[in-house]
């Protein structure tokens, strides 16, 4: 399992992107939400989404959850 973030500051499409904790692209710490320990990227995502509905993985810690 890994820990995964949701990024509290929107990209500029809308997208809150969810990272791996070890991610090269983690945002800082203020601007993360933790969104629990999860098997992959697919159950982070839907868990983001109960903080913001519009949350997408990373392209590059989660690129089979990138959608946009």
């Amino acid at each position: 399992m890994s820990s995964y973030y949701v990024n509290k500051n929107a990209q500029s499409n809308g997208d809150h992107e969810v990272h791996k904790s070890d991610c090269s692209y983690l945002p800082s710490a203020q601007n993360l939400q933790y969104v629990g320990e999860h098997y992959g990227c697919a159950s982070a995502v839907v868990a983001a989404k109960a903080y913001y509905p519009q949350s997408n993985g990373c392209y590059w810690c989660s690129p089979s959850c990138h959608t946009s």
